[in-house]
C-alpha cells in the first residue's frame, strides 16, 4: 500500500526524514528516486540527523558516492549512485557491508541486479513550489513497518 504525503518545503521534507528514522532498523533499504533538486539528500539529512543528532554534519555524496555514520544502534549508509558507469561497481563502495546497517541510496536504479528486493522505495516529485513524496513498501517487511505510519508535515 502506497502513501503519499504533500510537503511545503525543505522543513517538511527533513521532518518526513525524521519520521522515518523512527521505523529504522539495521538491514532496511531505502531506495531514493527522484529528479535532481527534488529532495533526496535534504530527506536524507533530517533522517540522518534524527538518528545521530541534530549537529551531525550531512553533505551529499555526489562526488565521494558514499558517506558512512555511526549511528547509535547501527551504522548508515548514504549512496549517491548517479556517477556509477556500471552496476557492479556498487561492489566497491562497500555495498555488501550495508547489511549490518542501513543503507539510503540515491539514484537506486544504478545499481541493478544489486538493488536488494526488500526495501522502501521512496519517491520525491517537484509540485510547484511542494514536493510530493511517496512511500512504496516493496517486500513483507516494509509492509509491516509502515502498517500505521503517520506523518503530518510541520
Amino acid at each position: 500500500m502506497e502513501h503519499a504525503f504533500t510537503l511545503a518545503d525543505d522543513a517538511a521534507t527533513r521532518a518526513l526524514g525524521a519520521a522515518l528514522a523512527g521505523l529504522l532498523k539495521a538491514g532496511d533499504v531505502i531506495a531514493l528516486h527522484g529528479e535532481l533538486g527534488a529532495g533526496k539528500t535534504t530527506l536524507t539529512r533530517g533522517l540522518i540527523q534524527a538518528l545521530c543528532g541534530a549537529d551531525e554534519d550531512v553533505p551529499s555524496p555526489t562526488y565521494t558516492l558514499v558517506q558512512a555514520y555511526d549511528g547509535p544502534d547501527f551504522p548508515i549508509w548514504h549512496f549517491d549512485l548517479y556517477r556509477l558507469n556500471r552496476p557492479d561497481e556498487v561492489q566497491e563502495l562497500g555495498w555488501d557491508e550495508t547489511q549490518a546497517g542501513v543503507a539510503l541510496i540515491e539514484w537506486p536504479e544504478r545499481a541493478g541486479r544489486h538493488l536488494p528486493t526488500v526495501r522502501l522505495d521512496l519517491t520525491l516529485e517537484m509540485l510547484g513550489e511542494q514536493r510530493l513524496a511517496r512511500l512504496e513498501p516493496v517486500g513483507e517487511d516494509w509492509q509491516k513497518q509502515l502498517d500505521g505510519f503517520r506523518f503530518s508535515s510541520p
